[in-house]
């Protein structure tokens, strides 16, 4: 049996991402294809632009059988986190062959070198990256200038070059980089993306990017809209408009965030994942001064701290998550799976995963009570991966994040009628 697994965010569907799924299925030949998906906060620090659920159908109208969310302690996180919940929840399921991400380079013999070398460090590579460090380069930095030293008379350096500078090349290296720490037997390859850069925030045609579309969306551009995105994609992202669901901006988060970084105090601000160097007081003096979150971010930003840094630290603030959580999540990895949707081959896939996996599969998010009570009873194995407090802390989270990002929605009356926990699953 081949199974296809997918890491994605569609934020939102567009073609490049149908054309990925088409020739991910080219080359695999799968049986079944999953994917595991950002929830409603994404990779770069901000609310999905529709909510996770709306998402999900359009996968599954595209070419996905069974989508999984990726627990949102991880979602958030730069891309060594982002791809260790990602990896995790794929390896962890137990029916994953296969997983093919997109990359600007394709080379992949070049990104898993460098995968290897990040994940072992050999003693050369230690030696460059103290001393960057002590140059006072951030750590991101300093690893990439190490990379650079590290292969600077090689002959291929000129690529590797290019490939740490690019965002999906750089997500690919730590999903190879994971799928070593995990130990998986999952094959993993790429497909060189096309057309439009991840980053790109003009129109391009037909395959233009995320960034570029979520523009067009909240320029209420609906006829450009309509040349980049599938039908199912277009009509479900009018849905949830007309709905008062959508679109979400980052600037619809203004009040929480100015809030939240004004009141909190910077004994509290400094144990933040991300809040590091000095940025508590930027942090805290920016906030001050500031009366919309453009203005913020660009009076908190220096060379050092790029906007998508900020931002995530910025979420870690509003859901105090600390770096004595992010290295427990990141220890123990995903704790659970969690399904927001299948269709019939979805279905099929889940029964066969029921009688394999040892993370417990969460399909009524109601029952986590009940789960959490038969974690704790098996907490005795020796052979258990799953642990109460971690799982019980991950997916609060998850449940936390749903519920601020329904305070998002347009229309508010759709605000006091959520409930995370009552919500059922996307099925086709």
């Amino acid at each position: 049996m081949k199974v296809l697994g997918l890491i994605v965010e569609y934020n939102p569907f567009h073609n490049g991402h149908k054309y990925h799924i088409k020739q991910a299925k080219k080359i695999v030949n799968p049986d079944y294809t999953v994917a595991v998906m950002s929830g409603n906060f994404v990779q770069r620090g901000e609310p999905a632009i529709i909510d996770k659920y709306a998402r999900t159908e359009i996968a599954l109208q595209n070419g996905i059988d069974l989508l999984l969310e990726l627990p949102f302690v991880y979602s958030i996180q730069d891309a060594g986190g982002f791809a260790l919940g990602s990896i995790g929840t794929l390896h962890r399921s137990k029916v994953v062959t296969d997983i093919i991400f997109g990359s600007e380079s394709g080379d992949i013999e070049i990104m898993n070198e460098i995968a290897h070398i990040l994940l072992y460090q050999p003693g050369k590579f230690k030696k460059y990256i103290k001393y960057h460090l002590k140059e006072g380069h951030s750590y991101p930095n300093a690893r990439k200038k190490a990379l650079y030293d590290y292969f600077e008379k090689d002959d291929k350096k000129d690529i590797i070059y290019k490939i740490i500078e690019k965002s999906n090349d750089i997500l690919g290296i730590e999903y190879l980089k994971n799928s070593k720490l995990y130990n998986t037997n999952i094959h993993l390859n790429c497909i060189k993306r096309k057309s439009a850069d991840y980053n790109e925030e003009n129109y391009t045609g037909e395959i233009s990017s995320a960034t570029a579309i979520r523009k067009i969306i909240l320029d209420e551009n609906y006829k450009l809209l309509e040349k980049t995105i599938p039908e199912t994609s277009y009509q479900k992202i009018l849905q949830e408009i007309n709905d008062g669901k959508g679109p979400i901006s980052y600037e619809n988060m203004r009040d929480i965030i100015l809030y939240k970084t004004r009141i909190t105090p910077k004994e509290e601000l400094i144990k933040i994942y991300g809040v590091k160097e000095g940025l508590e007081k930027r942090i805290i003096e920016s906030a001050q001064r500031s009366s919309d979150l453009s203005e913020l971010l660009a009076n908190i930003k220096t060379k050092r701290f790029t906007y998508t840094r900020i931002k995530r630290t910025i979420l870690n603030i509003i859901f105090d998550i600390t770096d004595e959580k992010i290295q427990k999540f990141n220890e123990y990895g995903p704790q659970y799976i969690r399904v927001l949707g299948f269709n019939k081959k979805g279905k099929e896939l889940l029964n066969q995963m029921k009688n394999k996996v040892k993370l417990p599969i969460i399909t009524t998010p109601s029952r986590y009570i009940k789960i959490l009570n038969e974690i704790r009873k098996k907490e005795l194995s020796e052979d258990i991966i799953v642990h109460s407090d971690m799982f019980l802390e991950q997916f609060n989270y998850d449940i936390k994040a749903s519920e601020i990002y329904s305070l998002l929605y347009q229309n508010k009356e759709n605000s006091k009628k959520y409930n995370e926990l009552t919500r059922q699953i996307i099925i086709k």
